[in-house]
């Protein structure tokens, strides 16, 4: 465990070779803080220096999500230079895991939200159980999927889905994920983990250069991240900065109906 206690790291398979990253703040539906994030990208350190690692499972504690997304009440006390330099964080982490050299894949149990559907979806394959549930709601609290998701879910589902996501804030049961293309396998509830590293396992037993050749031959089909990444930037800075962001965090915090001026 991490000494901020909110990331476990764990090993699993055959020698340890699958390296599990739980998600652990399940008395706020894994809300990703500063503190989480941090610990995030000390363990993405270790892994990219870790030879012997063959895949990485991430999973969320409690049973009732792998992550609601980035932990609004801790940013709403933040500057706006305190959400720029957070954001790039955030979208360090999605290029981190998305360029990892082995498998990642994420255990999907109840909600996937916001920045955590987004860290789900930096991941090559995502299992869930039957119950999870997966949404990007940011527009309604003045700003928009800023961790990737306007790049990796429309590679996934097209553009006129990820409108339907991303606009209009639907949200989609695991059925309806894995029949868009999202989820690869669909299990019985409290499955998921186990299922995602039994799944990470099998991929290990192929050639490791393979698995990452593979990889970058995949992310080859799309826009690159990077160009798709730094696009969405330029346009999340004018969200970060307005009157609206301010009045959507606010609006969470105290439990009300935003009031957005539109700038």
């Amino acid at each position: 465990m991490t000494p901020e206690g909110v990331l476990r790291r764990e090993q699993a398979g055959a020698g340890g070779a699958i390296t599990v990253l739980v998600l652990d703040r399940p008395e706020v539906r894994n809300a990703i803080d500063d503190a989480m994030l941090a610990a995030l990208h000390e363990s993405l350190d270790a892994l990219e220096a870790d030879q012997g690692v063959r895949g990485v499972v991430l999973a969320g504690a409690g049973g009732r999500a792998f992550s609601s997304g980035m932990d609004l009440r801790e940013r709403a006390r933040f500057s706006d230079g305190d959400l720029r330099a957070q954001r790039a964080r955030i979208v360090d982490l999605v290029r981190r895991v998305h360029e990892l050299p082995v498998a990642t894949i994420a255990a999907v149990e109840g909600f996937a939200l916001a920045g955590g559907f987004e860290l789900a979806l930096a991941c090559d394959l995502i299992v869930a159980s039957t119950e999870a549930v997966f949404g990007l709601p940011e527009v309604g609290v003045g700003i928009f999927p800023g961790g990737g998701a306007t790049q990796t879910l429309t590679w996934l589902v097209g553009p006129a889905r990820a409108r339907d996501v991303i606009l209009a804030g639907r949200r989609l049961t695991a059925a309806e994920a894995e029949a868009w293309g999202i989820v690869a396998r669909v299990v019985e509830p409290g499955g998921a983990q186990a299922a995602a590293i039994a799944l990470a396992e099998r991929i290990a037993e192929g050639a490791p250069l393979g698995v990452r050749q593979a990889k970058a031959a995949i992310r080859g089909a799309h826009r690159s991240l990077t160009e798709g990444l730094a696009a969405e930037d330029e346009l999340y800075e004018v969200v970060l900065g307005s009157r609206d962001r301010a009045e959507g965090f606010s609006a969470f915090v105290e439990k009300r109906r935003p009031r957005y001026e539109g700038r």
